[in-house]
């Protein structure tokens, strides 16, 4: 894809941008009163992470983000989103409000405004406080009434400059691979569990909904970001259409019901009947999760295939680390399958037509509703190269095309009615990667972590072409040292 044609099938006013996440990148993990999450748990729980890594330095943004700014702006970045870290707002039980927590980010959102990047604000990617967990974390219903304060305390105090909100990343991880199958923090396998986190989560959405309309201007922009399924049955048998069916209703219309809507699947709620009798649904929730949103964000990197009769040795489709337990409550009959063709390094496969898919899916279902894609990319394994003054270079012509593939599939579906109003790139920066640790690199930008520095890889320099083409720019994105 050439950057002229990337461009084209875009509005001029579409946001350009790149994603990343507080426990990913900031490193800092005692630093200015932040006290420990979930994931810091998890990841010194033996065998959990991947040659036990922490994210204890993680890409060290909380100290270099200045340089990181500086390089979204070599990249013409029109929009970066990130995540505010909750343990380094409210540190401990009570609700006290750590100041320096808040003046991190209140740097931050000024470097990105003086470097003509818009703010897009996640309050939850998946670092609970640990001592919330401790009470229950997302299976105890209070959770959800801390986390609407501490969305308050936050609106309050970036509200004048950041326009867009985000109240939760892909629920739909933290309640099935935190709580189901594991693989993420707190590393619970309880079925029953993960379907009551599941309320919660959609609970404390409603909740922080409502706190933000209380704080923010009316110009503000509130969203949630899902990470729809593409759910695609092997075959026209019976068995195989049901299991779509049935994944559907967990992956897809367990959050969208009851977020566009305000009702649960009838048939999600007769699946799980074996695994919870619901009594977490109280009256008056469905109102307050289904409170209007401004825009929704989508995340996608690869299709779901699926069928009936699982067999043993069949993958769980879990989709970030592994694990012997199946993240889909009631599901252990279903098989996952790979379909043929290119995958990443997560083994996962390439197939840009299921973007596609969902967007247009969106469309149908919430006519007028805005959509962002607010994690896109792919995990390879990134060569280093001579370049031509001997500096290294990274080639990942594969991510590249990755990139390309997906923004045509989004260009389609402008084409086709969807009304699609940015696109952010996971990630920014090589990460702290989950329950892979430091093993996968999704960023278009190298970061070498012993020493903390940035070198922009050619799908980077590629992506700032492709931005400088639709903006008016020249695209010439600079290697940065940090």
């Amino acid at each position: 894809m050439r950057p002229s044609s990337a461009a084209a099938a875009f509005p001029p006013d579409f946001l350009w941008g790149a994603a990343t996440a507080s426990y990913q990148i900031e490193g800092a993990a005692d630093a200015d009163g932040r006290t420990p999450s979930i994931w810091d748990t998890f990841s010194r729980t033996p065998g959990r992470v991947r040659n036990g890594d922490t994210g204890d330095v993680a890409a060290d943004h909380y100290r270099l983000y200045r340089s990181d700014v500086a390089l979204m702006k070599s990249l013409g970045l029109s929009a970066y989103r990130f995540s505010v870290a909750w343990p380094r707002i409210v540190p401990e039980p009570g609700g006290r409000i750590e100041p320096r927590g808040l003046a991190f980010y209140d740097r931050l959102v000024d470097a990105l405004l003086d470097a003509g990047i818009e703010p897009a604000l996640t309050l939850y990617h998946w670092d609970l406080p640990q001592y919330l967990q401790d009470a229950g974390g997302w299976t105890n219903r209070d959770t959800a009434a801390r986390f609407g304060e501490y969305a308050g305390a936050v609106a309050a105090r970036l509200g004048d400059r950041v326009r867009r909100w985000t109240t939760l990343n892909e629920p739909w991880c933290s309640a099935f691979l935190g709580y189901a199958s594991g693989v993420h923090a707190p590393g619970l396998n309880d079925p029953a569990a993960a379907l009551t986190a599941h309320h919660h989560l959609l609970l404390a959405h409603g909740e922080a909904v409502a706190a933000l309309r209380a704080e923010l201007p009316e110009d503000r922009r509130i969203s949630l970001v899902h990470n729809p399924a593409a759910v695609r049955a092997l075959s026209t048998d019976p068995a195989d259409v049901d299991a779509a069916r049935r994944i559907d209703g967990l992956a897809n219309r367990i959050f969208l019901d009851p977020l566009l809507h305000g009702r649960y699947p009838a048939d999600v709620l007769a699946d799980t009947a074996g695994i919870t009798d619901w009594a977490f649904l109280r009256d008056g929730d469905l109102a307050r999760i289904a409170q209007p949103l401004d825009e929704l964000g989508v995340n996608y990197y690869t299709p779901t295939l699926v069928g009936g009769g699982a067999r043993p040795g069949d993958p769980r489709n879990d989709g970030h680390g592994g694990g012997t337990s199946t993240p889909w409550p009631g599901c252990e009959d279903i098989r996952f399958a790979h379909a043929p063709g290119p995958r990443t390094a997560m083994d996962w496969p390439v197939d840009a037509s299921g973007l596609y898919d969902v967007l247009m899916r969106l469309r149908a279902e919430a006519p007028g509703l805005p959509l962002l894609v607010t994690e896109n990319g792919a995990a390879y394994d990134d060569d280093t190269a001579a370049g031509p003054a001997g500096n290294g270079r990274f080639a990942d012509p594969e991510r590249r095309t990755y990139i390309a593939e997906h923004l045509a599939a989004i260009g389609r579906a402008i084409a086709d009615g969807a009304d699609v109003r940015g696109y952010f790139v996971w990630s920014l920066l090589d990460n702290f990667e989950w329950s892979y640790g430091y093993a996968k690199r999704f960023g278009i930008v190298h970061v070498d972590f012993a020493s903390g520095r940035r070198t922009l890889k050619d799908s980077a320099h590629w992506y700032a072409s492709v931005i400088a083409a639709h903006r008016g720019g020249n695209g010439n994105g600079e290697s940065q040292g940090a």
